[in-house]
This record gives structure tokens, sequence and C-alpha cells, in this order.
């Protein structure tokens, strides 16, 4: 599902206000205990450390959370808060440009910088520089930060980077021996702060900590490792995957029998054939015979002779018609709605390769059921030369061609069509481990939008069709990853009009329920 189209079925089905596991919902402010502590270290040290600060920790573990929550807890009247990203501005030209203008200085020149920072304090006024984003900055970058935050006699700013741990690296690399910086690693959240964050999230979006059981919340935050970006993940794929096995567990019931509705009809065929032989061939020792004479036997002339069978209460061996013969072609096209060449091996009414139409010791079609058939001839002469009197009483021909071929091929070319459309892709969904993860891209109305965006990205670009409120969705996906982490880490190299989107990791099983639910 993306926030494109999905959420309308997410929210629905939820009775949510809005998404709660969003990266980012405005209001949010939950802080945990744990988080109080780092936050008054920062203020502790911005105030008496002459060092550059980092702050560190993995992709969603809440540093831009902190950050927000640093600013905001700062005096407004003393402070002035300067935040930087590095997200497509990474050298110190991109950098030294956004500060400049932050603090309303000409020339985007650390020097300059500097030199506004002393007029500032003049007036009793801090500046505190805060980067996003800090493990994309660059070598230069990074030098002319640790420049702004070694200041000079007169003053200096309070540079903070918030990042991730191979930023560390980095900054060790160009300090060489020198303390030039202090790193403050974040920890994740224990379980019970899981609970609450979860909560308080479900709470804002009208909804409480119930729709999870314990057991969920547990799983929860065993999967996200207690950092809070994961845990949104989580715990939105969790609710994704429940609504959308209840919906098929409503479904299932309405489904019926789950064999191909061809097979079902093919056995219901044979199944009626039999019930219909055995209640009309007893009634052959009715029939007008003569004393002390056998009763003859019409011989189909198909090369192979057709095996005698014994029923109950029968007091002699009759022919049963086999599949195959064209006694038996009639019902089978009614019951299986039109049987073209092909479909069985039977050759088709009406074509060369029909076997001449004969009488057997059933009624012939058109012939009603009680009344006796036409009189039994010899062998020889069913054989030779009066064919036509033996054919007359099954004159109503029309009556054997129900649904003769032509008629079965338009029903069957629209059903064709229907599953060429709905695949996208699909048989290759349903032949993934349904424990690995892909990464969800975003969906689209149009197919061909869909189409269009895979070619240009190619590689492990794919989509697949579903179905949304009535009308058809292609999501698009990207790779097929071995575990959720696998897929996080995937997500970080995909190019940033792509991650511009948020692609979150969901599992292949959901995918697989999503495309049985569309058939």
């Amino acid at each position: 599902m993306t926030s494109l189209h999905a959420d309308e079925a997410f929210l629905g089905h939820y009775q949510l206000s809005h998404d709660p596991f969003a990266p980012r919902v405005p209001g949010f402010k939950f802080f945990p205990a744990q988080r109080k502590p780092v936050l008054g270290q920062l203020h502790h040290l911005a105030r008496y450390s002459q060092l550059l600060l980092v702050v560190t920790g993995p992709l969603g573990s809440g540093k831009t959370l902190l950050r927000q929550a640093l600013v905001a807890s700062t005096n407004k009247q003393s402070v002035q808060s300067v935040v930087v990203s590095a997200r497509g501005a990474g050298d110190a030209a991109g950098v030294l440009r956004q500060v400049a203008q932050a603090l309303d200085v000409s020339t985007a020149e650390p020097n300059a910088i500097l030199k506004q920072v002393v007029q500032l304090g003049l007036t009793g006024q801090e500046v505190y520089l805060l980067v996003d984003d800090a493990e994309q900055l660059d070598e230069s970058a990074l030098e002319a930060l640790l420049a702004l935050a070694a200041g000079t006699p007169e003053g200096r700013p309070h540079v903070f980077l918030f990042g991730e741990s191979s930023l560390i690296a980095d900054l060790e690399q160009i300090s060489g021996d020198q303390e030039l910086f202090h790193v403050i690693e974040l920890q994740p959240y224990e379980e019970e702060e899981t609970r609450e964050y979860l909560a308080q999230r479900l709470e804002g979006a009208g909804q409480g900590i119930e729709l999870f059981s314990a057991a969920q919340i547990s799983d929860i935050h065993e999967s996200s490792d207690g950092w809070p970006g994961t845990i949104n993940q989580v715990a939105r794929d969790a609710m994704i995957e429940a609504m959308i096995a209840s919906r098929s567990a409503v479904k299932r019931p309405k489904m019926g029998f789950t064999m191909p509705k061809k097979h079902v009809l093919a056995i219901s065929a044979v199944v009626v054939v039999a019930v219909a032989a055995a209640w009309l061939i007893p009634g052959r020792s009715k029939a007008p015979t003569t004393a002390g004479a056998p009763t003859e036997q019409a011989q189909l002339p198909l090369g192979k002779p057709t095996p005698n069978v014994e029923f109950a209460n029968s007091g002699q061996p009759t022919n049963l018609p086999m599949v195959g013969q064209p006694v038996m072609r009639g019902p089978l096209a009614e019951e299986a709605g039109g049987i073209s060449e092909g479909d069985d091996g039977v050759p088709v009414e009406g074509s060369s390769a029909t076997p001449p139409t004969v009488t057997t010791t059933a009624p012939p079609a058109g012939v009603p059921a009680g009344q006796p058939a036409a009189k039994p001839t010899p062998a020889p002469t069913v054989a030779t030369a009066k064919p036509a009197p033996v054919t007359k009483p099954v004159a109503p021909a029309p009556a054997a061609k129900p649904a003769p071929a032509p008629a079965a091929k338009p029903a069957e070319k629209p059903a064709a069509t229907v599953a060429k459309a709905g695949a996208a892709g699909s048989s290759w969904y349903t032949s993934q481990p349904t424990g690995n993860f892909v990464v969800q891209i975003l969906g689209t109305s149009s197919e061909a939008n869909a189409q269009a965006f895979v070619k240009e990205q190619g590689g492990e670009y794919r989509y697949f069709k579903k179905v949304l409120n009535g009308k058809p969705l292609y999501v698009i996906t990207y790779g097929s990853f071995s575990s959720r982490a696998a897929a996080d880490s995937a997500i970080k190299t995909l190019p940033a009009k792509v991650q511009a989107g948020k692609p979150w990791p969901r599992t292949v099983a959901s995918v697989q329920q999503e495309l049985a639910t569309t058939r």
C-alpha cells in the first residue's frame, strides 16, 4: 500500500483519522524518558563545551525528533537556531550558502558567517547551527563546520550534527589526534517505551493500543529492535496484513470449492451422465422382445469394443457409452458450456471427424424417457444399408447441438484477456518465498504510468495489479530480500527522487494475499 491510493482502505478499515505511522505526523510529540537526559546533555555541552557535538543513530532512530526537541526547548529570545539539511547539498558551498541565508550574510564564507555570529553575540543572542542527514556531508563540508565550531576568541556558533554512525569515521580522519568533536549515541526504546510509542501514535489517529495484542507488541518491538522509524514500518505492515487476512476470511465462504471451474463442470457432467445411464438402462427389460430370443445390442462403429458394465437389478450386461462417443457429446457440451476441439481431445459435433450417430440401448436425444427406442435391429443391418430408419427417431438433431464449438470460443477469450491483464508480473511475486521482503515504491491507477516508471528505472523494478474500491491499482515494487534489514539497506541505495516517495519494505506474503483477493 502507498499513501497515494491505499490510505482510503487502510484508514477506513480501522476508522483512523490519519495514518498513525506516517514518517511525519503533525503535532506528534512523543519523547521517551531516556531521551530527556540526552536533550539535557546537549544543552549543557552547548553552554560549556567548545567541541562540535555529534548525535548518531541508525535510520529511524529518532535523530530528527531530538533535533526538533532541541530547537523547541531553547529560549527563542536568546538563541537563534539555524537548521540545515545535508540532503542534496553536502559540500561546503551548499552548507555555507544555507547558513549565510539564514543569518542574512551576503558572503557564504566561514569568516563572514563568524563575524555575524559575533555581532549577534553582542546583542545577547547565541547561534545554534543544526545539520540533519550529516552522514551525507563530504570532507569539505565537515572541515567548514569544524572551522565554524572552533570560532574566534570573540564568539562562535554551537554546531550540532545529526547523522548515522558512518559520520564518525569521516570526522576522525579529518581531526587526526585533535579532540574536535563529542559523540552522543542514541539508544533504542525498551519494550515498554515501544508500547507507549504505539499507544500515542494510535490515540492521535483516533484509536487505541487495543488494536494490537500483547504478543503483537512484543513481535513489533523485537522486529524493529526498538528503533522508532522501524517500529512505524513494522506496525503499519502488521495492520495491513491483518486487514487483508480479515477481508480474505470474509470472502472465503463465498468462494466455495477451489477447483478450477472447468474441472468442476467436467466432473459434474460425468456424474450426471452416469446417473442418467443407471436410471435409463434398467428400463430396457420392458422393451418388447421375442420369447426365447436374446436382446440385440447395437455395436458402435468406433474401432474399439464398448465395455460391458453390469448394473444392479439388471439381468444382463449393458453397453455403457464412454466419454468420446457421440451420444455423450451433447450432455458434456451442455454442462461445460461448450467444449471446443483441443479441450478434451474429442472432435466437435458436425466436424468431419465425428462418427455417424447411432442408437444404443439408452433413448436417443429428443425421445422422452418413458418411450421405448426404435425397434432393435440385428447388428449386420445397422452396419450396412439401413441407417436411415434408425436415425429418424432422432430427427431433432438440433437438440444434439446445444453448444457447438464456435459458441464456446467467445466466452473463453475475454477470460484469457482479463487473466493476462491482471497478471502484470503476478507470477513472479507468487514464485517468491513468503518470508521475503520487497520495497514498495508507489501505486498508480494507470498501468501505462506503472509501465513507464518500471521501464525508466529498469533493474529490479516490477509491478502488480490489485483492485482497490472496485478500481485497478498498479503497485510498483523493487527487489526481493531475505530480511527486512536487507530491504531497509536497499532503500538507502535508491535514487533520491525514488526515496522522496518514502518507500517502505513489506512482506511477499502480503503481496500474495492481495493478488489472491484480486483474482
